[in-house]
């Protein structure tokens, strides 16, 4: 009852106002209000900022300069096999497992198909009985998004849709949250096949961002039908490569062709994982 409130509770937000002036809150300079709503997060979050390129909020700009703040070099290693699928982020699995007729689960009496989260029932088509991962990011988390693995981006695609909480209240009460909230969509082109990497906006989250593109959002769209766009250059990324940052925290989901990967069975929900920990083996 108390997830189907808040759910309820957010559909009557103005969900993308409040999200891009947040998004304007965490860009002001003024020293004594930026610091002290560092200092407050930190409190209520407990971040560790000893794992970052910068330890003290002094040397940060603004809050979003925090947020997105960078690890420290060599923190997170990434496997010595080739064949591992790297986990891209920090964060939390919320759902791990194969992808059935089309169908990804996303809590229990929920689901969503890849055609609805990839908007594009022709590439859906690769990953019809493949699997899949959704990884989510709290607000303590680190906020970039890396490489699983070896790949050249093929295409991409900014899909507008609402702005709900994606966390594990909202992801049990909302009926194909991932799949309604705005996103942005990479099919990459790699060794074992195709992957999609998602990365799927939430209220508050700020911006999405890519190294190819730069800043998706804001603004944040509404009644844009979804293109999806290749690289006017060829883009190669290494595993373990920053590909595109979060400012403010979301979900990554990421999808592979069937008999591409076999998942470490150790995975289940709400176990934390970070970034560079392996995921799955390559079988391709």
């Amino acid at each position: 009852m108390g997830d189907r409130i808040f759910a309820t509770f957010q559909s009557l937000l103005p969900t993308r106002a409040l999200s891009a002036f947040m998004f304007r809150v965490a860009q002001v300079r003024a020293k004594p209000f930026k610091n002290a709503l560092m200092r407050w997060f930190l409190h209520k979050y407990a971040v560790d900022l000893e794992e970052a390129e910068w330890s003290r909020v002094d040397n940060y700009e603004h809050f979003n300069a925090f947020f997105t703040r960078a690890l420290k070099p060599g923190l997170r290693p990434q496997p010595a096999a080739a064949n591992i699928l790297s986990s891209p982020v920090d964060g939390a699995i919320s759902q791990v497992g194969p992808i059935r007729q089309g169908q990804i689960f996303q809590a229990k009496g929920h689901g969503y198909s890849a055609a609805a989260l990839l908007a594009d029932e022709e590439l859906a088509k690769d990953f019809y009985s493949g699997s899949f991962s959704t990884i989510y990011l709290a607000p303590h988390d680190y906020h970039r998004v890396h490489m699983p693995c070896i790949g050249r981006l093929r295409s991409w695609a900014y899909v507008p849709g609402r702005l709900f909480s994606v966390n594990p209240s909202t992801a049990r009460s909302v009926p194909g949250l991932f799949a309604r909230n705005e996103r942005m969509v990479a099919i990459f082109d790699t060794q074992f096949g195709p992957l999609a990497l998602v990365m799927v906006g939430a209220i508050i989250v700020g911006g999405i961002e890519t190294v190819w593109s730069g800043q998706l959002t804001p603004p944040h769209l509404r009644h844009v039908p979804p293109t999806y766009y290749q690289p006017m250059q060829p883009l190669l990324l290494q595993r373990g490569a920053e590909l595109g940052r979060f400012h403010m925290g979301s979900t990554v989901i990421l999808l592979a062709p069937p008999g591409a990967l076999t998942w470490d069975p150790a995975l289940a929900a709400g176990q934390a994982v970070r970034l560079g920990q392996s995921l799955a083996t390559m079988l391709k």
